[in-house]
């Protein structure tokens, strides 16, 4: 015969599981009405904000977004900070401050801080908790604390097809060349050409491409077998099982 308190740990026990059920499926509902896009874009008015970029709830800082312009079909990731001046309700001028374009993946947690130009080409996908800016503080004067002094900006374009890995910061005057990866926890500076891996603090390329000579050094595995050319698009969503219907896409 269960006692009374057997029986008031158990109903105990299942209330907790149905408030956890109700709590996920709740902070689910929350997350899908919390996302940006330009079809629900809340409280933001961003200067472009493609067809089918998602920014997912809950949102980073962002402000000015006045001066942000993403690209279709990108999809920004949890608390990702997009910013552009150093404070919100600045007057920032005409030209956008910070541009990601389509296609675009960005790691939850990252932090795209602009207070001159940020230029993010096409299909840049990112790790999380990556950090890019085109400002560092200055610290020549001693006698004035270094949160003071005014700071130094340099713009930073990251090339098209670019993986940037978790961890890296791509530091003010950084220029990356179009399909280059970096390596996680990597700090960038300087130009990085095109086809080329880096890695280090400071980042050093470890790994090019050539039409002459390939990549060198030369990798020790095969790449990947590519899909045949003529897949069809209902084959592909039946090889994978996923749904890769573009918004708007009838079944």
């Amino acid at each position: 015969m269960p006692t009374a308190s057997s029986l008031l740990a158990a109903v105990r026990t299942r209330g907790r599981r149905v408030a956890g059920r109700l709590v996920h499926r709740g902070w689910t509902w929350v997350q899908g009405v919390g996302a940006v896009s330009n079809q629900s874009p809340g409280p933001y008015r961003f200067r472009e904000l493609g067809d089918g970029t998602k920014l997912a709830f809950p949102l980073g800082t962002v402000f000015n977004e006045q001066w942000i312009t993403i690209g279709p079909f990108s999809i920004i990731g949890e608390r990702v900070t997009i910013s552009a001046g150093f404070v919100p309700g600045l007057d920032l001028g005409d030209e956008p401050i910070v541009r990601i374009g389509g296609g675009c993946v960005i790691g939850r947690g990252s932090h795209l801080v602009g207070h001159q130009s940020i230029t993010l080409g096409d299909d840049v996908w990112t790790g999380p908790f990556v950090y890019i800016t085109d400002t560092a503080h200055s610290y020549h004067d001693t006698e004035l604390p270094i949160g003071k002094q005014w700071p130094r900006n340099e713009p930073v374009e990251i090339g098209s097809g670019s993986w940037i890995g978790t961890g890296a910061v791509i530091l003010p005057g950084a220029k990356l060349g179009r399909n280059v990866v970096v390596a996680a926890g990597s700090v960038v500076r300087g130009e990085v050409p095109d086809f080329a891996v880096v890695a280090g603090a400071p980042a050093k390329v470890v790994r090019s491409w050539s039409e002459v000579e390939g990549w060198q050094p030369p990798f020790r595995h095969e790449p990947p077998t590519a899909l045949p050319g003529d897949l069809t698009a209902d084959q592909l969503r039946e090889l994978i099982g996923w749904d890769l219907r573009l918004p708007g896409e009838g079944s």
